[in-house]
């Protein structure tokens, strides 16, 4: 199989940026998720969002036409004399251009930053989730939502946990789960209730109290979490740790994987640089059998979810990536592969602690559903890795 080259297709502005002026609150441009909608034509479908407005956009190709012909004076020609003569203006292809089209704007339904949008498995729904609540939308509905969860309490001062990131059920509509910044994971199905501030299921792994110090709460909070696509495990990122449950089991996960053991030493530090705070994702790979996730200095994890033997850490570093290129046929160069086995890439114990970049580090990050091939943002680069 031949590799294949990722080229330019279009690019517009989602957003501009805004001033609230009742709260004095400037709104960034800058895009806090984007999700792919299912597409039954030869257009693409996507939802947008920053902090306060959600925004569907269509992507098309359309053709642009000049006129060729009309009555107007051209060079030696005369204008018509009777109506005999009157030409008939004409219109010829010209050019193809890819238009982004806004079709519905969701604004005005978060008093907080919006953190999550997730489309439902009907194509009809989605839910956006901020710090405090989560809306339900019909897509053809731009002025009205139903919320589902809130966990705002009465009394702000009593305020102890926030809502963190929120994901539909891949195949069973009436579910969703829901993260915390208290460690927690909590599934909801909407047929039980219309406020589902009652959860189905928790899942949750118990504090050690031996190890419990200043930093436990920070760094317990969960960042990310994703169904697997069968929807039967979920993967779940806090600061140090990547966990997979099985959604018929909440009482410990199947696997917890340590992902930044070496930086425990150093949490003083990070805390002190504002980078404890960091929200790192993570991604299930199409068929389930791979987790990854990222960190500093660049590196980023692929985890085998059968074998910790084939697990193995990468860099995303335009140097080393440039080195590994080869040359393909007509002169075409290939994508970084993938390594199948842990001899190839970083060693995690090879890792020198003392010299990590923290300014760089992979935060987003994103599998292909159906191919193994992963695409990783480093700060203003996007990398695409391809087996």
């Amino acid at each position: 199989k031949q590799g294949c080259e990722y080229k330019f297709y279009t690019e517009f502005q989602s957003h501009e940026p805004e001033f609230d002026y009742l709260k004095s609150l400037e709104i960034e441009e800058k895009i806090n998720r984007i999700k792919w909608l299912k597409s039954n034509n030869n257009s693409l479908y996507m939802l947008t969002t920053n902090d306060k407005t959600i925004k569907l956009w269509k992507v098309c190709e359309k053709a642009l036409k000049l006129v060729t012909e009309n009555n107007l004076l051209d060079g030696d020609r005369a204008p018509p004399v009777d109506i005999s003569r009157l030409r008939l203006p004409k219109l010829v292809p010209h050019e193809n251009i890819i238009a982004a089209i806004p079709r519905k704007i969701y604004a005005n339904a978060h008093a907080y930053h919006i953190n999550s949008i997730s489309v439902n498995s009907d194509g009809e729904t989605y839910l956006s989730a901020d710090d405090l609540r989560i809306n339900l939308w019909n897509l053809g509905i731009n002025n009205q939502s139903f919320n589902i969860v809130d966990i705002k309490p009465t009394n702000m001062e009593d305020l102890t946990e926030v809502i963190t990131a929120a994901e539909f059920h891949p195949q069973s509509c009436n579910y969703f789960m829901y993260s915390s910044s208290k460690g927690t994971i909590k599934l909801c199905d909407m047929r039980e209730s219309a406020l589902c501030d009652q959860h189905a299921k928790q899942f949750e792994e118990p504090e050690d109290p031996g190890s419990k110090n200043f930093f436990s709460e920070i760094i317990s909070s969960v960042s990310d979490v994703r169904f697997s696509s069968d929807g039967r495990y979920i993967l779940s990122r806090d600061y140090l740790t990547l966990r997979v449950w099985d959604i018929n089991m909440d009482r410990q996960p199947v696997r917890t994987i340590s992902v930044h053991d070496y930086l425990k030493p150093k949490l003083c530090d990070l805390y002190e640089n504002d980078c404890i705070f960091d929200k790192f994702e993570c991604n299930f790979s199409g068929d389930g059998k791979h987790a990854m996730t990222g960190s500093y200095n660049n590196y980023f994890s692929i985890y085998d979810l059968a074998s910790s033997e084939n697990d193995v850490t990468l860099q995303a570093d335009k140097n080393a990536f440039r080195a590994k290129r080869v040359q393909g046929p007509n002169g075409a160069k290939s994508k970084v592969g993938i390594p199948r086995n842990g001899r190839q890439g970083v060693r995690k114990e090879d890792i020198d602690v003392d010299n990590i970049d923290f300014n760089r580090k992979i935060l987003h990050s994103s599998w292909h559903p159906k191919e193994n091939t992963i695409a990783v943002a480093a700060t203003n680069n996007l990398f695409i890795f391809t087996d």
